[in-house]
Order: structure tokens, then sequence, then C-alpha cells
């Protein structure tokens, strides 16, 4: 499930980030200070939120009016607006917003809004599939997806094993070319492989697992069928799976063997 969090104050947007996370500990949470932030994500990342939780006072466009714009762009998503005043209840419903929640914030709440629209948005969803015991190999519906440089699935390795934490540039090409000086050079390496994984995702209608936001890059975790994510999870069946290999053929993946190794 991926959920925008929308505040201008960036103290109400960690405290809603935090409800969220601590309700839905699966959801992928992308948070933004202003609503026509989300809206651009949205329309250049092609991103569809299943839920989006917005406070209604903020400046450039506030709530009632990013609904509106929402439904436009997102028309599936769902909406709860989150505020200190009540008297926008009746705007609220008049644009079928799907929940009310007024602050102070609270976990119990949230998950009271995520679980009473959780039937519109549950839909099976077909997922990537990732190995990372032994060597690192992806699928699709039971055949190896192919890439067209082989350091653009060294790419997406990593970004599986940074666990859909977002990446910097400067990251990917430490990792990736740990010789490499030149970042002007490196970065343009990474634009390629980055399109290169666009274009295989679209190739088979997963683009939406790559998220890019602020020259920042990360998959959605959810996206993803994974062995390794289970394992974090704690999914006993894939403890029991694993033997202490994973991605063998990636050097810089021996940083992850030692800390599974220790947990």
């Amino acid at each position: 499930m991926l959920i925008f969090a929308i505040d201008d104050e960036p103290k109400s947007l960690s405290i809603l980030h935090r409800a969220i996370a601590e309700a839905a500990p699966q959801a992928q949470i992308m948070d933004f200070p202003l609503g026509t932030e989300a809206v651009r994500a949205i329309e250049a990342q092609g991103l569809s939120p299943d839920v989006v939780f917005s406070d209604i006072e903020m400046p450039e466009l506030d709530g009632l009016a990013l609904a509106v714009r929402l439904k436009q762009v997102s028309p599936d998503s769902k909406i709860v607006f989150v505020t200190a005043y009540s008297e926008y209840a009746v705007d609220a419903i008049r644009h079928r917003i799907s929940g009310y929640i007024l602050k102070p914030i609270q976990k119990s709440r949230i998950l009271e809004e995520l679980e009473y629209i959780a039937p519109a948005v549950a839909q099976p969803q077909e997922k990537l599939t990732v190995r990372c015991f032994g060597q690192f190999d992806v699928f699709w519906k039971g055949s190896p997806l192919m890439f067209g440089r082989k350091q653009t699935k060294e790419l997406l390795a990593y970004l599986v094993d940074r666990n859909g934490a977002v990446c910097t540039a400067e990251e990917i090409a430490a990792v990736l070319w740990e010789s490499e000086t030149n970042m002007h050079v490196a970065k343009r390496r990474i634009r390629q492989l980055i399109s290169d994984l666009k274009t295989t995702l679209a190739g088979i209608g997963m683009e939406d697992v790559l998220v890019r936001r602020s020259g920042q890059l990360a998959i959605l975790r959810d996206r993803v069928d994974c062995d390794f994510f289970h394992m974090l999870d704690h999914d006993m069946d894939a403890l029991n799976a694993y033997r202490g290999e994973y991605m063998s053929q990636y050097s810089w993946a021996e940083l992850t063997v030692a800390r599974l190794r220790f947990r």
C-alpha cells in the first residue's frame, strides 16, 4: 500500500508519518509539505497512492482544493483529512472524502480509517519476484527478467538491498563503481541504468516499482515478492530458507551478510 502524508508544518508531518507507520508498518509512506508537490509526484512519476492523509489549512493548495485535484489525477486514491477544525467535516463529505481525523493524531484513528477503506484498496496486485538468497535473480510470472545492461540488474539489486529506503546518486556510485572519482561520469552512467531499468519494468507493466523523487531513487517494497523482505518480516519459511548466501555475485552484499549473521 502506498500512502501519502501531507502537512506544511514539519512537526505535524513527522507526527502524522509516525502514526501511519505504526498503524500500517508494511505501507510505503511518502511525505509532502505541500499538496502541489504531491500532485506533481503523481503526474511526473506515475504514482497512484492508495490513501492520502492531508492537512486542510495549507498554502498554495489547501486540503479541499487538493481533494478536487487528486480526484482528477488519481481518481482511485482515498483521501482522509487531518485537521484541528471540525467545521470542515461538511466540506469533506461534500467532496466525497473517505475519512476525517481531528488532531491530535492518534494511531488508533489512523488504523480505523485504514480498516474502513481497506476493502476498496486491497485489490490483488501482481508483484515482481526477487530472489536474494544465493545469487540475485529477478522473475516475472515465472520467467527470468532480462535487462539491457548487466549493471541495471545490479542497480535493482542494490535498491532491494536497501529495503525500500531512498538512495542518492552518490550512494549508488560508491557501490557500483567504487574506484570512480568523477561524479559527473558516474551520474551519467546512473541515468543510463535508470533509463534501462524503467524501460525494462515498463515492458511488463511494473514501472511503479521504481520511485524517483528529488534526485533520489527507491523501490516500492510492497510491489516486490522477495525472500529477503520476508526474512526481515520474520517469516519462518524465509528464515529457514536462508543458508548464509545472499546476492553472492556482488561483493558489496557481504555487508548485509554480516548484518544478517548477527540478527
